[in-house]
């Protein structure tokens, strides 16, 4: 669906000069690992120009009628904050908590802060993610809310990395809206080719 704003076209060009991304073998959040590693933190450098792109997602939400808009910490929290605000909605964040087990295929799980369990009970919710790939934080997040009492409708991200999405794309059964889409391979680590081939792990935030 085209909308006034920025074309499909411009907002990918836009988000590629945003973005910084190498290729590898990486571990994710989730325990999956890839060969694409995107620099998302280079996204929020220039905020007008992601304002621009996260106004263009929330008039793809406004059909969804939500009442607040929920991102994790802490990229999707900046930019459901900007959508939010677009919107003339509410806004509010989760955490990233990280569980004791290091078995734990998802070693990280996401908490909503107690100062909005209350606010948020019985309201349609979009879940916002900077780029959604394994989704761990969206899920996490998903969880997070509906254990709050909140009504999850659609799910969101400026660029969704998954390679076999259904057609429409969904998300845990909801509608997943994203502005552009670039599939990349995820295994977990005992079908992973990269370890097969015995390539070590990079390591991108250690230096």
């Amino acid at each position: 669906m085209e909308v006034p704003g920025i074309e499909n076209q411009e907002i990918e060009a836009a988000l590629l000069q945003l973005v910084t991304s190498r290729e590898g073998h990486f571990q994710f959040e989730s325990g999956h690992h890839g060969n694409l590693w995107l620099d998302l933190d280079a996204l929020f450098l220039k905020p007008r120009s992601i304002a621009r792109i996260a106004a263009t997602l929330a008039l793809r939400l406004a059909k969804h009628e939500v009442q607040l808009v929920c991102g994790p910490l802490v990229g999707g929290a900046f930019v459901a904050q900007m959508i939010a605000l677009e919107m003339d909605i509410e806004f509010c964040f989760t955490e990233r908590v990280v569980h004791p087990s290091a078995e734990d295929r998802y070693p990280v799980g996401y908490r909503l802060p107690g100062g909005f369990q209350a606010g948020i009970t019985g309201k349609r919710i979009a879940v916002v993610d900077d780029a959604i790939n394994a989704g761990s934080a969206v899920g996490g997040t998903l969880g997070a809310v509906q254990s709050a009492g909140a009504v999850p409708v659609v799910v969101a991200a400026l660029l969704d990395l998954g390679e076999s999405r259904t057609i429409p794309p969904t998300f845990d059964g909801l509608p997943l809206l994203a502005l552009v889409n670039w599939p990349a391979p995820l295994w977990l680590p005992a079908e992973c080719p990269l370890c097969a081939a015995r390539v070590p792990l990079d390591h991108p935030g250690s230096g």
